[in-house]
């Protein structure tokens, strides 16, 4: 029965929590407020810092004394923010409200996926993990394609009213953490921070198939997210605002029917094997729309979100197969912490470039740089067909 409605919590609290109105014209909002990309973008990369600085507290705290309740603080956290967003008198307010989405962020991160793995692993279902896992990404996407598309009308309108009626579907988040169940039977971790922190970094050091997976999705992370966070500054050049939210639609209703077969898709293919085409038709979509710059170019970026899903899923079994059991939550932080850190310091880079040079340019920097993770997928792959010959 717990694993019933906790499951069924998880997919509605992903569809709620990712109901963010503001999601694509947050670049824009942030920026009018601030008065520059650079400023703008900051907000997103204190967003990251924040994160970065609370992920090892949390992650501990998940492993310590439970996922359900790590997942409350989670939800109050995001409220919070939303709340700061909407004030937005002025930078600081974001900086307030950045603060509390990266306290949020570390909350979850590591102790999401966690909850659900620890949950199919007390009834014996692990192998089912990519399945609920694809169809609970599926839920966000849903909610970010619907909530883009009103988000880019209400805009129109007024941004105010835009962020406040954001908070809405936060506050609904926080209410179904309330509900969800423990479970049990997972051991509890009783060592102290340092030591159990120190246990989780061993774990990464002496495993070389953990390590290419977690610097591959690290450096995927932080160029990934920055590249996306801009993405609605250079779709305002090619659309009118009021379009942005059906450019967001497109993408996120593409990642949603990705992430909902992906469980099928990774049955058949290797989860490797589904992480390098997508760097690889991702590279490729992008820098083509980029080189158009015409009103065809969202349109074509989207092509791409078909290919999201299923590679987060590969990506999370990859991880959460190597994880420890004891550890789990602290070790997702851990791989969390070092992608917002490289997020953090990317980003600025990015909205430097924008502001002197453009969006366009700024994106097309994002798009080669993005091959470099190939690198280690092959270098992941090689190492695997090595030690199976063995």
């Amino acid at each position: 029965m717990s694993l019933s409605r906790n499951l069924k919590i998880l997919r509605w609290h992903s569809f709620f929590v990712d109901f963010t109105l503001w999601a694509p014209l947050g670049i824009i909002y942030f920026s009018k407020i601030s008065g520059s990309y650079a400023l703008g973008i900051s907000i997103y990369s204190i967003m990251m810092i924040s994160s970065a600085f609370f992920e090892l507290p949390t992650g501990v705290f998940s492993d310590k004394f439970g996922r359900a309740k790590t997942f409350v603080f989670g939800a109050l956290s995001f409220l919070l923010s939303g709340i700061f967003f909407a004030i937005g008198l002025n930078y600081w307010i974001l900086v307030f409200g950045a603060i509390f989405v990266g306290l949020g962020r570390a909350f979850y991160s590591g102790n999401n996926d966690a909850l659900l793995y620890d949950n199919l692993a007390q009834n014996n279902m692990i192998e089912e993990f990519a399945e609920h896992n694809g169809k609970i990404g599926s839920m966000s996407q849903i909610a970010l394609g619907v909530s883009a598309l009103l988000g880019g009308i209400i805009a129109y309108f007024s941004y105010s009213l835009l962020m406040w009626l954001s908070i809405i579907p936060l506050f609904i988040c926080f209410v179904l953490t309330t509900r969800l169940t423990e479970v049990k039977e997972v051991e509890k971790n009783n060592d102290n921070i340092f030591i159990h922190t120190k246990e989780a970094f061993k774990n990464f050091i002496s495993n070389s198939k953990l390590k290419l997976i977690s610097l591959g999705d690290i450096i995927s992370f932080g160029l990934g997210e920055a590249g996306w966070n801009f993405r609605s500054a250079f779709i305002a050049t090619v659309w009118p605002v009021w379009a942005i939210g059906i450019a967001q639609v497109l993408n996120n209703f593409g990642a949603a029917i990705s992430f909902h077969f992906s469980g099928k898709a990774i049955k058949k293919i290797k989860p490797i094997n589904i992480l390098i085409f997508k760097v690889n038709i991702n590279g490729i979509i992008n820098l083509l729309s980029i080189t158009m710059a015409n009103i065809f170019s969202p349109i074509l970026m989207s092509i791409n979100s078909l290919f999201y899903g299923v590679g987060q899923v590969a990506k999370n079994k990859l991880l959460q197969d190597e994880f420890s059991s004891k550890q789990r939550a602290t070790m997702g932080s851990l791989n969390s912490l070092a992608g917002s850190v490289f997020y953090s310091f990317f980003a600025i880079i990015l909205g430097i470039i924008a502001d002197r040079f453009g969006p366009r340019n700024a994106l097309s920097v994002q798009y080669v740089l993005s091959f470099s993770v190939l690198f280690f997928y092959f270098s992941l792959k090689k190492y695997t067909k090595n030690v199976e010959n063995k």
